[in-house]
């Protein structure tokens, strides 16, 4: 019967890095269109082309002057119209009316506001107050300047990066092809989530809920829909996986169990085979790594708490390394604990927790900090990640978490 010899976390997923450093990248690069680019990784660093903005521009609705003409009245000279270069120039004593965003003409060194003026008789305007050089103006160049580095190989395109990259006109960009993912769900009690279920039967939730997170994290899934509970399924699945993706995640199968075929099945997937069974965590203790001939292959167990932690907390960030990016900063926060929380001092566990605002009738009163109630829950009633804002971690060597103790929240993306 086999046994687990438990690494922590982070061992666990050091060996795994070390593994996918060793082996050769299999993610080629694609060239696609900017505005399809969202949540994809750049393959190629950004040089501006041209600086932005690329005159000057006015920050207000206002009137362009020279500073050392204030305060005083001016003569009011015309305006520029939006989306036009003007070809107005200013003299010491004249003032020429701007629109937000608008082109800052010749001679002008600042922008008053509207609101800080009085238009008078004869096209006089009266500005009673001083004006420094440069307020309400945006310099060319201000934000990037030609020849600029502004993005790297390896960023994520975020909304962000995608207005970045199409204010400078480029269209488009080189970008890691998304990793195909097999995602395998196996049980003979299994039916598909649209089926009427028969008492005994569960409806597969782990398949769309793992498909979604590889989504996320910028992948393709490729569902293989549900194994049944016998060996010749799992072996068909696993050569089928290596044919055509780049990394596999078994759900179920790869504990200790007589019908457990996943740690036999991924060992005949390719060298090195399995680096890691069994971590000292929960929920998720006989999760399994694998590097099969250059591809990292996963199992998880079949319980859907367990499964989506692990995967958010070992599976993500390894989608995003296939990407050749870093895994996106998890959002947390800090927060006070509602009541005290026991822990298996010999596992990293992560436990559900409910975010909520005020005092609590919890005896924790007046934090300023949200305050983080621990969900109890079994690792297959998935409701109980529904009700949950986010997760604590209670760490190895840790028994017991005070009530009022400060933790910090990782949040559900």
């Amino acid at each position: 019967m086999r046994t687990f010899d438990l690494l922590s976390p982070a061992d666990a997923m050091l060996k795994l890095n070390v593994a996918l450093d060793a082996a050769p990248r299999a993610i080629t690069i694609e060239t696609t269109s900017t505005f399809d680019a969202h949540n994809r990784v750049l393959a190629h660093n950004v040089i501006s082309p041209t600086p932005l903005p690329e005159f000057r521009r006015s920050t207000v609705d206002g009137y362009a002057m020279q500073a050392a003409s204030t305060p005083g009245p001016l003569r009011l000279k015309g305006e520029v119209l939006m989306g036009e270069i003007s070809a107005l120039a200013l003299r010491v004593g004249e003032a020429i009316a701007v629109p937000t965003g608008g082109h800052v003409p010749e001679g002008a060194d600042a922008v008053v506001m509207i609101e800080q003026t009085k238009l008078l008789l004869d096209n006089q305007l009266q500005i009673a107050n001083k004006v420094n050089p440069s307020d309400n103006i945006i310099q060319a160049g201000e934000d990037v300047k030609a020849g600029d580095a502004v993005m790297h190989a390896g960023a994520r395109l975020r909304e962000q990066e995608i207005a970045g990259l199409l204010a400078l006109g480029i269209t488009q960009v080189q970008v890691y092809r998304q990793p195909r993912i097999a995602v395998i769900a196996s049980g003979d009690e299994l039916v598909p989530a649209t089926s009427d279920v028969k008492l005994g039967q569960i409806r597969n939730t782990n398949g769309p809920m793992i498909c979604a997170l590889v989504k996320r994290c910028g992948g393709v899934p490729v569902d293989f829909g549900i194994l049944p509970d016998r060996r010749e399924a799992f072996d068909a699945a696993a050569q089928r996986a290596m044919r055509e993706c780049d990394a596999a995640v078994f759900m179920a199968g790869s504990s200790v169990g007589e019908k457990d075929f996943v740690p036999d099945v991924v060992n005949g997937m390719g060298a090195p085979g399995i680096l890691v069974h069994g971590i000292a965590f929960r929920p998720g203790k006989p999760t399994l790594f694998a590097v099969c001939n250059g591809k990292p292959v996963f199992g998880l167990p079949g319980n859907p708490i367990s499964a989506l932690v692990t995967a958010l907390l070992f599976v993500e960030p390894t989608l995003w390394r296939l990407q050749g990016a870093h895994m996106p900063q998890p959002s947390s926060v800090r927060a006070t604990l509602a009541q005290d929380v026991k822990s298996p001092k010999d596992l990293e566990h992560w436990l559900p927790v409910k975010l909520a605002i005020g005092d609590l009738q919890s005896g924790v009163a007046n934090s300023p900090l949200p305050i983080a109630t621990p969900i109890s829950t079994k690792s297959n009633l998935i409701f109980g990640l529904v009700r949950a804002d986010g997760m604590v971690c209670v760490p190895i060597g840790v028994d017991k978490l005070a009530a009022g103790s400060e933790v910090t929240v990782r949040l559900f993306a």
